[in-house]
C-alpha cells in the first residue's frame, strides 16, 4: 500500500492542529482542564462531519466520539482508534510554528526561532533512520504538540482515507479524541457503553514499528508538613519551619538510584514535581512509577520511612501523607487479549516494517482505558523529544501509522 500521495494532506492537516494552543492545566478542577482544548476538538467534529460520518459529536467533558460504519457482511469486533488533543504543562503551545524539513541529510537540525535549540543525532539517534525522509519541528520557542497531535492527525487522514475507499472492507470503527491525557484525567468521563467497542489503539507512540504493551504502575504522592509559627526574633525552642522539613525530606530523596536522572529500562524512580513551602506548611508531589506493583509498594514504604526520620528533628510539628492511583501497568490486561497485540504486529508487518514490542516508560490513556473493559495497546506515531522544544516527527512515520492503522482493519475484518 502506498500512501505517499497522502503526505500533503496529512501535513497540512497536522500543521493546522498545532497551531491551535491545547496545553491542559494540573491545577484546574474543571473537565476539560481548559476551554481552549474545545476549539480544536470543535474543528475534529466539523472535520468528521464533512467527511460524512455523520454521529461525530463533542460531548460537555470535551471528549469528540465518532463512528465510521461497518461494510463487511461479517460480525466484526468493533475496534476504537483514540488520541489525545491536549499539549503538557510543562512548555508552552501558544504560538507554535511548525517547520518542514524537507528530504534530511543527517547533521543538526538548528531551530530559527531560538538557534540555540539544535537537535542533535547524538541526542536523538531516531533521526539516523530518517536520511532522505521529511521531519517537522517548531520554531524553537514551543513545544510542537506532535504529542499527540501528530496521532490526531494520522487517525483523522485515516478517517478520510476509509470513508473514501469504502472497497476496503472493515467492522464498526469507533474513534475518541480525549482532553487532559497529560494530567492524567483524559478517560475520567468517557462513556463506556456509548462507545462500544470491544478492543482499542491509542496512536501516541514513539519509534517506526513499535506497539507499547507495557506502561507504568503510577501513583501520586503528596505529603503536607506543617509547622509551628513564631516571631523570628523569639522563635527559639518554638519555631518549626514547614520550609525546612520539606527541605530535608527532598534532600533525603535518593539521587543516585531511584529517580528520574539516574534510572532506565525498566528500573522505576521516585520524583519530586512541586514544592510548596511557607512557615506554617509546605506541601511535596511527587510520582511514583515502576513496572511492578512490588517496587511501586516499596517507594511509597521508602517516602513514609523518609518522612519519619525528618519528622524525628521537629517533634512539635505535624505531617500527613496521601498517596493516590493515577494508572496500572496495561500489560495485566493485554495478556489476557493476546490476539489485539498479535493483530497490531501484523499489521505492522503488512506496512513493510520489523514490529516490535515494548514497554514505555510513561503511561497513555490506554492505561486506564484497559482497565475500564477496552484492552487498549499503544501504536507507533513517530512522536519524538516530546514537552521540549526539541520535539520533531517523521512525514513518513505518520505515513506508516496511517498504513498500520488500514491494515489493523483488514485484519480484524479478515478474522472477524
Amino acid at each position: 500500500m502506498d500512501l505517499a500521495a497522502e503526505a500533503p494532506a496529512l501535513i497540512s492537516r497536522f500543521f493546522r492542529y498545532v497551531k491551535i494552543d491545547t496545553q491542559s492545566d494540573p491545577d484546574s478542577a474543571t473537565s476539560p482542564s481548559t476551554e481552549k482544548q474545545k476549539v480544536l476538538s470543535r474543528m475534529l467534529v466539523e472535520e468528521l462531519r464533512q467527511l460524512g460520518i455523520a454521529d461525530a459529536h463533542l460531548d460537555e467533558y470535551g471528549l469528540v466520539y465518532a463512528t465510521i460504519p461497518s461494510n463487511s457482511p461479517k460480525k466484526v469486533p468493533v475496534i476504537c482508534f483514540c488520541a489525545h488533543v491536549d499539549t503538557s504543562p510543562d512548555l508552552t503551545g501558544a504560538g507554535v510554528q511548525p517547520i518542514l524539513h524537507r528530504n534530511y541529510q543527517g547533521g543538526n537540525i538548528t531551530l530559527p526561532g531560538d538557534p540555540s535549540v539544535i537537535i542533535r543525532p547524538e541526542d536523538h539517534p531516531d533521526l539516523m533512520q530518517q536520511i532522505g525522509n521529511d521531519i517537522i519541528t517548531a520554531d524553537g520557542t514551543t513545544l510542537l504538540g506532535a504529542d499527540n497531535k501528530a496521532g490526531v492527525a494520522v487517525i483523522m487522514q485515516a478517517a478520510q482515507w476509509l470513508m473514501q475507499h469504502p472497497d476496503v472492507r472493515h467492522g464498526t470503527i469507533k474513534l475518541l479524541f480525549t482532553p487532559d491525557e497529560e494530567i492524567g484525567r483524559g478517560v475520567d468521563h468517557v462513556d463506556m457503553a456509548k462507545l462500544g467497542a470491544d478492543y482499542g489503539y491509542t496512536v501516541d507512540g514513539e519509534s517506526l514499528g513499535t506497539v507499547e504493551t507495557e506502561t507504568w504502575w503510577a501513583k501520586l504522592a503528596t505529603v503536607v508538613f506543617h509547622g509551628v509559627s513564631a516571631h523570628p526574633g523569639f522563635a527559639k525552642g518554638k519555631m518549626e519551619n514547614a520550609v525546612r522539613m520539606a527541605a530535608a525530606f527532598v534532600h533525603a530523596l535518593p539521587l543516585e538510584q531511584l529517580s528520574p536522572e539516574s534510572t532506565a529500562g525498566r528500573e522505576g524512580f521516585i520524583h519530586p514535581v512541586t514544592v510548596q513551602a511557607a512557615l506554617e506548611q509546605a506541601t511535596v508531589k511527587l510520582l511514583l512509577r515502576d513496572f511492578t506493583q512490588e517496587g511501586l509498594m516499596h517507594q511509597e514504604a521508602l517516602i513514609r520511612s523518609l518522612v519519619q526520620q525528618v519528622m524525628q528533628r521537629f517533634p512539635r510539628a505535624t505531617c500527613s501523607m496521601d498517596v493516590q492511583e493515577q494508572y496500572r501497568n496495561m500489560k495485566e490486561v493485554l495478556d489476557r487479549h493476546p490476539r489485539v497485540v498479535d493483530y497490531a504486529l501484523e499489521a505492522i508487518r503488512r506496512s513493510g516494517l520489523e514490529p516490535r514490542t515494548v514497554s514505555v516508560r510513561g503511561g497513555t490513556d490506554g492505561s486506564r482505558l484497559s482497565f475500564m473493559g477496552l484492552p487498549c495497546p499503544n501504536l507507533f506515531v513517530g512522536e519524538h523529544a516530546f514537552h521540549s522544544r526539541y520535539e520533531w516527527v517523521s512525514v513518513q512515520d505518520m505515513l506508516k501509522s496511517m498504513e498500520t492503522m488500514i491494515h489493523l482493519c483488514r485484519i480484524w475484518e479478515d478474522r472477524g
